[in-house]
């Protein structure tokens, strides 16, 4: 009988640690908080419900029924909007606008950035909420904000070509420029594939692209051609004054040549024509004198 009473005794005392055991695990729950984010700890209850009670770096928490924990990663993030319902979120998240002409586009969007951790206090101020969300909802509301306010700016023409690149330069600016305050650093945002266009206007900038492109192509050739035949009148000209240079050496070599021989011939007819006789008077200023007396 002895043994049976301590056994009862022994029994109650475990299901007393039992009892202390489960409600302190009622009272607390354990959250862990991993390496490459940082979190925030805030109140889910009373007056000071949604309130931030400290920032928290990757470890084991235990917190009490009325604490929570948002997590923000400090690394690079890559989210895509598109009309696809395999990617990213089950629901169509692309971004649809209008060009300065009024004409409806549609694209899917994807943007990169990463969390400033000493500005996660600021980010959860603002919005009380995860990453996640933050992401669908309020980033993606910037993001197509700075689409339509940019592209309304911008021609069809523009957008279908390079401008593409030129409106995704400024989107990007805009949306930095307003969440960089936030804690949120925009690495990029970037078209994924192509415009979305009703299939006859995409007929048409192909037609027009295509037309301007055989327009460039006979504006080279003819300004082939143009070279060419410069290029010909230069040689022909350069030739022709080569072949003056040479005939005008050629001419002054022979006149030299003439003017020579000339000279040669005078004195040659001179002496032969002398008789060897010395002429019989001499002088000039001074009275003539007969030399043969």
């Amino acid at each position: 009988m002895k043994y049976s009473k301590n056994t009862g005794r022994f029994s109650k005392l475990i299901l007393l640690v039992l009892f202390i055991l489960s409600g302190s695990l009622f009272l607390t729950n354990c959250t862990k908080v991993q390496a490459g984010y940082v979190g925030v700890k805030f109140n889910q209850l009373g007056s000071d419900k949604g309130v931030q009670n400290e920032i928290v770096g990757p470890g084991l928490y235990f917190l009490t029924p009325n604490e929570q924990i948002y997590t923000f990663p400090t690394f690079q993030q890559n989210y895509t909007w598109t009309a696809n319902i395999t990617e990213g979120s089950p629901t169509n998240e692309s971004i649809s606008f209008q060009t300065r002409e009024g004409l409806e586009i549609n694209a899917d969007v994807g943007v990169s950035y990463s969390i400033d951790p000493n500005k996660v206090s600021i980010l959860f101020q603002k919005y009380r909420r995860g990453i996640d969300e933050i992401t669908d909802i309020y980033m993606h509301n910037f993001v197509r904000d700075a689409i339509v306010r940019e592209s309304s700016k911008m021609n069809v023409d523009s957008l279908y070509g390079p401008g593409k690149a030129v409106l995704f330069d400024l989107v990007q600016k805009d949306v930095s420029s307003a969440l960089d305050t936030l804690g949120i650093k925009v690495e990029k945002i970037y078209l994924i594939g192509n415009f979305r266009l009703p299939q006859v206007v995409v007929d048409q900038l192909n037609a027009k692209i295509a037309a301007t492109q055989k327009a460039m192509m006979r504006e080279n050739e003819v300004q082939e051609a143009r070279a060419e035949a410069d290029k010909k009148r230069a040689t022909a000209a350069g030739e022709a004054e080569s072949m003056l240079i040479v005939a005008e050496a050629t001419a002054k070599s022979m006149r030299l040549q003439s003017e020579a021989i000339n000279s040669n011939i005078i004195e040659y007819e001179k002496i032969k024509k002398w008789n060897g006789v010395l002429p019989q008077v001499q002088g000039t200023t001074t009275p003539l004198i007969n030399l043969s007396k």
